[in-house]
C-alpha cells in the first residue's frame, strides 16, 4: 500500500512536469526554435550515490533577453573551476577508504547561468530524474512509450544538491527541492532569509549569513567615522537582505544613509548612468558608497564612472560579491582604486591548482563545457572539435597554458567543503543505518532525505583550509572574513591587498596599508563632529547625521551625543564632561582672611568692653558713673560683649550647638543694648517734656532705677520669646546650601524668617532709640550723653541699613553678620562709654558734680516727706531769709549772680515738708540781679490761709543779721548788728547751703571743692522786721538732721550776685547750728517763687523711695502765675 501511494504521488508530479514541458516545447515551436538546440548541457559522472550540483558556468542572460533564458559568456572562476573542483574532489573522496568505503560517489552538474529561471528549469530536471527509479522501470517504460520517449532512462536520482552560488537562485531552488525532501548545501548563498528553518528546512550552507557580513561592513564604515554614506545593492534576495541588515545596523551606530538605491546586475548603461547622477547629487558630503552588490553590479558602476568622468570622487565598500575578483575590475582599475571589499575567509587550495593547471581539452572529456571555455579563454578555435567555435580566426596551438593570468576562485574552499559535507553526512548515515556493512544496505535504498538532513546537521570535520566545519541550528557556518583593499602598487599595476580581518571577535585593520597617514582618509560626513561639551541637535527634516552643534550648560555633562544632562545639586561636570563629581563643600574656616579679620576685630572689641566694664566698676560711686544710669549701662555692656562673642559661634564649623548659639546671640545681643537704650532715651525724653511745662503738676511715672531695669528686661524677654518661638517652629539644623549651582556651603539653616523676625524686633528698638535721640538732640552743651546716644543711633541705623542689602544680596552672609554685629557693638562702645572712660582716667578733675550741669539754674531739693513723718517732728518755715537790696552797696559775686531764699508758710506743717528748691538764676544784665529761691513744696495746691498769698504781694524788709561758718554743716550765727568785714556773698550762700546739705553725702560729693570750706561769712544789715526775732518752732529746732536718701539735683552751685546782710537782732537758736534767720517775717516781703521741672536725678531718687509725686506750689493764682512766667525763660528747660 505504501509503495502504491508513493507511486501515485510521483506519477502525478510527473504529469505536471510533462505538461510544463509540452507547453514549453509548443512555445518554442511557435518561435521556430528546435527543442534539440535548446537542450541544456550537463556533466554526469556515474556512481552508487549521485550528488547534484548547480554552478554558474555561464553568465546570466542580458536584461533584454531574460525572457529567452539564453545564458551569456562562459565563466572560468565561478563556472569551469567549480565544475573541475567538484569532479576532482569526488575523485579524492572515492579514493579515500575512510569515507564511504565500497561506495562510489557520482555527480550530475548543471548550469544555472546565475539566473533564477534557468536554475529552476534545471532543478526540474533533477526532480524528474529523481522520480524515475529502478523500482518502477516497467511503469517508466510504459509511460515512456506513451509519452514519446521524452524521459531519460537508467539515471539514478540525486540524494542532495550542491549550490547554487546566488542567494536569489538558491531560494527558488530550495522552494522546489524541499517538496521532495532533497537536502541542499550552498557554498556562496549568504542571504539572511535562508536562515529561516520554517521556510527553508532542507537548506544548509558552509558560508556565514549576510547578517555577519553586514556587521563587518558597518564596522569598517564606523572605524573611519564615515557617518554619511550612500547605499547601493543588487536587486534580488542577496542584495536586498544584505542591505536591509546593513541599514538596520548602521542606524544603531549613528550612520546615516544619504541615498539608497538598487539595480540589476545586467541593467543597461542608462540605468547605471542615472544611478551615478543620483549619487553625485549628495557630494561632497557622502563620498563613501556601501555596495552590497554582486560582482557584475560593481563592474557596471565602474564603467558608468568612466563615462561620467567621476574617477576618484567615490570610495566603494563592497561585499563578498566583489571580494577580490579581478574580472570585476579588469579594465577599470583607476575607477576601482581605493575600494575596500569583504571576502569570505578561504585558504588557497594548492592541490586544486596542480590538477586544474594541467588540464587540456583533448584529455578532459568529462567536462562538457571545457572546450568552450578553452576557446573563450585563449580566443582561438579547436579545429575539428565538435564544439568548434567559428567566431575565432586563430586556431589553438595546444601550447596554451591555464597558468597564464590564472587566479583561483576565491570561494574554491567553500565549494570543496560543501562537497565534503555531503560526503561526511552520507558516511555518517551509512555507519548508522548499515553498521558493519560496506556499501549500500537495504536501509539506504532509496536514501531518505529527511534522515540524511539529520546526519548533515550533525556533521563536524576539518575543512580544506584547516578550519572546523560545523552547522548551527539554522544550518549556517561561523563567519570569518578578510578585508581587501584594491590599490595601485606599481606602474599600471593594481592588486588586492589584505588589510584586515573580521570574525566574532570584531574588526582588525591595518590602516597604514590603506592610507600612509591619517590626513589622507577621506571624509564622508554630513556635519562636522561637535567639540567637547557640545551635543548634536538634529535639524528638522534632516537625517540624524546632519546636525548643528550646541554647547551644554555649565552644570551639564554630555550624557550622550544628543543629550546634555544636568548634574544634581552639589556636583559639577568632570573635565571630560562624561559625568559629575562632588563639589568641595565650603564653610567659613578659621584660617581664611575674612574670618581672621572678624575674629581679631571681635577680640579687640571684647577686650575693650571688659576694660570699660572694669573701669565702671572701679569708679562706681563717681558722678560720671552715677549720672549714666549705672544699671542700664551694665546691660548695654553685657549686650556689647555678647555681640562680640557671636562672631565665634558664627565662624565655627557648623554644628547643631553652634546653630543654637547663633540664633540666640544674633537676636539677644542687640536686643540687650537697644532695650536699655530705649529705656534710657525714653526717660530723658519724658524728663525734657516735663521741663517744658509752666508748672510741675505731676511727677513722671516709672523713673526709678528699678523701674528702668524692669522695663529693659521686659523688652529683652520679648525678644527672647520671639527667638524661642522660632527655634520651636524652625529647629536649627546643619544643612547644605546652594547659593549657586557651582557652590555648596555647609551652614546652619538660618532661614529668612529666622533672620527677619529677631532683626525686625531689634530694628524697632533701634528706630525707637533713634526717635528719642532725635527728640533730645537740643540739650544744653554741657550735657553730652543725649548727643552721644543720638550719634550712636544714627550710625547704627546706617550700619543696619547697609547690612540688609549686603546680607540678602551676597553669599558672604556669615562674614556680613559678624561685622555688622561687631560694628554695632563698637559704635555703642565708642560713642557712649569711651568719653566717660576718658574723663574718669584722663580728666579726673571733671569727674565732679558740677561738670554735668546742663543749666545755669541750680536746683536743690532737701528733705523727705516720709522720713519727716517718721520722726514725728514739725518743721519750721524759713521765709524771708534773704531779700535783694537795691542799694549800691549790694555785693555782686564774680559770676554776677545774687541769691534770695524763700520758703512757703504753708510748708510749716511737718507732714507737708517735701523738699526745698534752690535756684540760681543768671541775671539778664549787669544792673538786674536774679534771685535764688529755696522753698518747700507741699502736697496741696492752696495755702492754709490767704496770708501766704499776700506775702508774695506785700514788700518785706529784712533786717541785717550776721552769720559765720566754721565748716561744712556747722554754721555759727554771730551777734545782731555785728558785721564781719570782707565776707563775700558766696560765703553767705554757702552758709545757707551747707545748713541743708550737711548730711547729704551724695550732694556733698557733687559740690565744688571750695563750697565746703568757707570759714566765715561777713555780716550784712537787713531791714528791720515787723516782728522781733523769735526762736524757730521746737519741732524744727529739735529735728534730727537726717540727709535725704538721694540728691535731687545735679547742677553746680555757682556764685551769685546777691548778698546776705546781718542777721536781725534777737535770739539766736543754737539748736540749729549754721543757720541764721530772723524770728519774725515781714508781711510785705515780696517772695519770688520759681518752679522748675524735676531733674532726672531728683525724680529717680524719689521714685526709688516710693514718695508721691510733688504737689503744686501754693501760689497758683493769676498774679503768681505771672511772676512765674516772668522768670520761666531763665530757668532750666533741659537736663
Amino acid at each position: 500500500m505504501g509503495k502504491g501511494l508513493r507511486l501515485y504521488v510521483r506519477l502525478m508530479a510527473m504529469s505536471v512536469f510533462l505538461g510544463a514541458d509540452l507547453i514549453s516545447l509548443g512555445l518554442k515551436a511557435g518561435t521556430g526554435v528546435s527543442a534539440q538546440n535548446e537542450r541544456r548541457v550537463l556533466a554526469h559522472i556515474p556512481g552508487d550515490i549521485i550528488i547534484g550540483a548547480l554552478f554558474s558556468v555561464h553568465h546570466q542572460p542580458p536584461a533584454h533577453k531574460v525572457h529567452e533564458r539564453k545564458c551569456g559568456a562562459i565563466r572560468e572562476q565561478y563556472g569551469i573551476q567549480r565544475v573541475e573542483a567538484m569532479m576532482h574532489t569526488l575523485d579524492r573522496i572515492n579514493a579515500d577508504p575512510a569515507i564511504l568505503p565500497n561506495i562510489t560517489l557520482g555527480c550530475e552538474i548543471r548550469d544555472s547561468c546565475w539566473h533564477s529561471a534557468v536554475a529552476l528549469e534545471q532543478s526540474i530536471e533533477f526532480i524528474r530524474d529523481t522520480l524515475v527509479s529502478s523500482e518502477e522501470e516497467e511503469s517508466q517504460a510504459r509511460c515512456t512509450a506513451e509519452a514519446g520517449s521524452l524521459l531519460l532512462q537508467g539515471k539514478k536520482p540525486i540524494v542532495g544538491l550542491i549550490g547554487p552560488g546566488s542567494s536569489s537562485v538558491a531560494i527558488q531552488v530550495q522552494n522546489l527541492l524541499q517538496l521532495f525532501n532533497i537536502p541542499q548545501i550552498a557554498y556562496s548563498a549568504t542571504s539572511m532569509d535562508l536562515s529561516d528553518k520554517s521556510l527553508y528546512k532542507y537548506f544548509m550552507r558552509v558560508v556565514p549569513s549576510d547578517m555577519q557580513q553586514a556587521r563587518a561592513m558597518v564596522d569598517i564604515v564606523k572605524r573611519y567615522n564615515w557617518s554619511y554614506v550612500s547605499a547601493i545593492h543588487t536587486e534580488g534576495n542577496y542584495g536586498e537582505s544584505g542591505m536591509e541588515a546593513f541599514k538596520d545596523m548602521a542606524a544603531k551606530e549613528g550612520i546615516c544613509i544619504a541615498h539608497s538605491d538598487k539595480i540589476y546586475s545586467n541593467a543597461g548603461e542608462p540605468s547605471f548612468d542615472k544611478l551615478l547622477q543620483k549619487l553625485r547629487g549628495h557630494l561632497p558630503k557622502a563620498r563613501v558608497v556601501a555596495c552590497f552588490c554582486e560582482g557584475m553590479t560593481v563592474r557596471g558602476m565602474l564603467m558608468a564612472m568612466r563615462r561620467q568622468r567621476m574617477v576618484g570622487e567615490f570610495l566603494l565598500v563592497g561585499s563578498d560579491g566583489w571580494a577580490d575578483r579581478y574580472d570585476v575590475t579588469d579594465g577599470y582599475q583607476k575607477e576601482a582604486e581605493g575600494g575596500i571589499t569583504i571576502k569570505l575567509k578561504s585558504a588557497h587550495v594548492t592541490w586544486f591548482d596542480d590538477y586544474y593547471l594541467n588540464l587540456k581539452p583533448d584529455a578532459n572529456l568529462r567536462n562538457p563545457w571545457f572546450p568552450e571555455f578553452w576557446q573563450h579563454r585563449f580566443q582561438c578555435k579547436l579545429r575539428g572539435h565538435p564544439q568548434e567555435n567559428t567566431i575565432y580566426n586563430r586556431t589553438c596551438s595546444w601550447r596554451e597554458s591555464l597558468r597564464h593570468q590564472y587566479a583561483q576562485d576565491t570561494k574554491m574552499g567553500f565549494v570543496i567543503n560543501a562537497i565534503y559535507s555531503m560526503a561526511y553526512g552520507l558516511h555518517a548515515m551509512q555507519q548508522a543505518l548499515c553498521p558493519g556493512y560496506k556499501g549500500l544496505c537495504e536501509a539506504m535504498r532509496p536514501i531518505d532525505g529527511r534522515k540524511l538532513l539529520d546526519f548533515l546537521m550533525k556533521t563536524n570535520f576539518t575543512g580544506v583550509s584547516g578550519e572546523i566545519i560545523h552547522f548551527d541550528q539554522n544550518g549556517d557556518s561561523p563567519g570569518r572574513y578578510e578585508i581587501m583593499n584594491f590599490k595601485h602598487i606599481g606602474e599600471d599595476e593594481y592588486a588586492y591587498i589584505h588589510v584586515g580581518s573580521w570574525d566574532q571577535g570584531g574588526l582588525k585593520m591595518n590602516d597604514e596599508e590603506i592610507w600612509s597617514n591619517s590626513s589622507e582618509i577621506i571624509q564622508s560626513v554630513c556635519s562636522a563632529p561637535c567639540q567637547k561639551a557640545q551635543i548634536k541637535v538634529i535639524r528638522k527634516g534632516e537625517v540624524s547625521c546632519c546636525w548643528t552643534c550646541t554647547p551644554c550648560k555649565d552644570n551639564e555633562f554630555v550624557f550622550d551625543e544628543y543629550t546634555c544632562r544636568a548634574c544634581i545639586l552639589g556636583s559639577w561636570p568632570t573635565d571630560d564632561l562624561t559625568g559629575c563629581e562632588p563639589i568641595p563643600v565650603q564653610y567659613v574656616r578659621w584660617g581664611d582672611p575674612e574670618p581672621i579679620a572678624a575674629v581679631v576685630f571681635a577680640c579687640l572689641g571684647l577686650m575693650a568692653t571688659l576694660f570699660v566694664t572694669s573701669v565702671f566698676i572701679k569708679f562706681w560711686d563717681t558722678p560720671v558713673v552715677k549720672s549714666s544710669s549705672r544699671e542700664l549701662c551694665y546691660i548695654i555692656l553685657a549686650g556689647i560683649c555678647l555681640g562680640y562673642l557671636c562672631t565665634f559661634s558664627l565662624i565655627a564649623k557648623p554644628h547643631i550647638i553652634y546653630c543654637y548659639l547663633q540664633r540666640l546671640g544674633i537676636g539677644l545681643s542687640p536686643a540687650m543694648s537697644y532695650s536699655a537704650l530705649v529705656t534710657k532715651t525714653n526717660r530723658i525724653a519724658r524728663i525734657l517734656a516735663g521741663s517744658k511745662k509752666k508748672i510741675c503738676t505731676k511727677k513722671p511715672r516709672f523713673m526709678s532705677a528699678c523701674a528702668q531695669l524692669v522695663i529693659a528686661f521686659l523688652l529683652i524677654l520679648l525678644q527672647l520669646g520671639i527667638i524661642v518661638a522660632l527655634l520651636i517652629i524652625e529647629p536649627p539644623q546643619v544643612i547644605y546650601d546652594y547659593p549657586s549651582i557651582r557652590e555648596v556651603h555647609f551652614i546652619c539653616n538660618l532661614t529668612t524668617m529666622g533672620v527677619v523676625a529677631p532683626l525686625g524686633y531689634n530694628g524697632l528698638l533701634i528706630l525707637s532709640c533713634t526717635f528719642y535721640a532725635f527728640k533730645t538732640r537740643n540739650v544744653p552743651a554741657n550735657f553730652n550723653e543725649a548727643k552721644y546716644i543720638a550719634f550712636t543711633m544714627y550710625t547704627t541705623c546706617i550700619i543696619w541699613l547697609a547690612f540688609v542689602p549686603i546680607y540678602f544680596g551676597s553669599n558672604y552672609k556669615i562674614i556680613t553678620m559678624c561685622f555688622s554685629v561687631s560694628l554695632s557693638a563698637t559704635v555703642a562702645l565708642c560713642c557712649m562709654f569711651v568719653p566717660k572712660v576718658y574723663i574718669m582716667l584722663a580728666k579726673p578733675e571733671k569727674n565732679v558734680r558740677s561738670a554735668f550741669t546742663t543749666s545755669t539754674v541750680v536746683r536743690m531739693h532737701v528733705g523727705d516727706a516720709k522720713k519727716a513723718a517718721k520722726s514725728g517732728k514739725s518743721s519750721s518755715s524759713m521765709a524771708n531769709l534773704f531779700r535783694r537790696r537795691g542799694s549800691a552797696q549790694d555785693t555782686i559775686s564774680s559770676n554776677g549772680k545774687s541769691v534770695s531764699w524763700v520758703q512757703n508758710e504753708h510748708s510749716y506743717r511737718p507732714n507737708l515738708w517735701k523738699r526745698m528748691s534752690f535756684h540760681v538764676k543768671k541775671k539778664d544784665s549787669v544792673e538786674a540781679n536774679q534771685t535764688a529761691i529755696i522753698k518747700p513744696f507741699s502736697k496741696e495746691d492752696t495755702p492754709a490761709d490767704t496770708s501766704v498769698k499776700k506775702q508774695y504781694e506785700e514788700p518785706q524788709v529784712f533786717q541785717p543779721f550776721t552769720c559765720s561758718i566754721t565748716g561744712v554743716g556747722d554754721i555759727g550765727i554771730g551777734m545782731i548788728g555785728s558785721q564781719t568785714q570782707g565776707t563775700t556773698i558766696m560765703e553767705q550762700i554757702s552758709c545757707v547751703v551747707n545748713r541743708f546739705t550737711a548730711n547729704i553725702s551724695e550732694l556733698n560729693t557733687m559740690m565744688l571743692p571750695g563750697g565746703a570750706t568757707v570759714s566765715t561769712i561777713s555780716t550784712a544789715a537787713l531791714p528791720a522786721a515787723t516782728d522781733t526775732a523769735a526762736c524757730p518752732p521746737q519741732h524744727l529746732a529739735s529735728r534730727s538732721r537726717q540727709a535725704p536718701s538721694t540728691v535731687t539735683t545735679y547742677a553746680e552751685v555757682v556764685a551769685v550776685s546777691s548778698f546776705c546782710e546781718n542777721c536781725p537782732t534777737g535770739k539766736i537758736y543754737k539748736h540749729l547750728p549754721g543757720t541764721c534767720m530772723s524770728s519774725t517775717r515781714a508781711k510785705g516781703m515780696d517772695e519770688m517763687v520759681s518752679l522748675t521741672p524735676p531733674s532726672p536725678f531728683r525724680d529717680s531718687s524719689l521714685s526709688s523711695d516710693g514718695s508721691s509725686p510733688p504737689s503744686l506750689s501754693p501760689a497758683s493764682e493769676a498774679e503768681y502765675d505771672q511772676l512765674l512766667l516772668r522768670h520761666f525763660s531763665q530757668s532750666s528747660s533741659s537736663l
